[in-house]
């Protein structure tokens, strides 16, 4: 089960990178690639729960997205961030859809 940003885990900021922050340099590898799906990088975080690091990717879209349409991203990202040093500093890839506040609210 992944953890949702902020709700029992540990932040930690992303650090830089040549070419800019963690997070830009993730974005800017997997943003072209998953849009078909209609969907864009939200945001991009590392967490640390129960000494687990994790490298989360967070997705949004004006659409639902469904767990279909997040397996199919996980396959478009994995190959892609596999072939850089971007995961080599944590023991988990976390990739979720961006959680929606109550439908009455939003």
């Amino acid at each position: 089960m992944s953890s949702k940003k902020g709700v029992g885990t540990k932040m930690i900021p992303l650090f830089l990178v040549e070419g800019g922050t963690m997070e830009e340099k993730i974005k800017s590898l997997i943003s072209d690639a998953i849009k078909d799906l209609n969907l864009r990088v939200s945001s991009v975080y590392d967490s640390n729960e129960e000494g687990v690091k994790t490298r989360n990717i967070e997705l949004d879209s004006d659409e639902v997205i469904d767990v279909e349409k997040i397996t199919l991203a996980t396959k478009i990202i994995n190959p892609i961030l596999d072939k850089t040093n971007l995961l080599n500093d944590v023991e988990v890839l976390d990739i979720h859809s961006k959680e929606k506040g109550d439908i009455n609210n939003e």
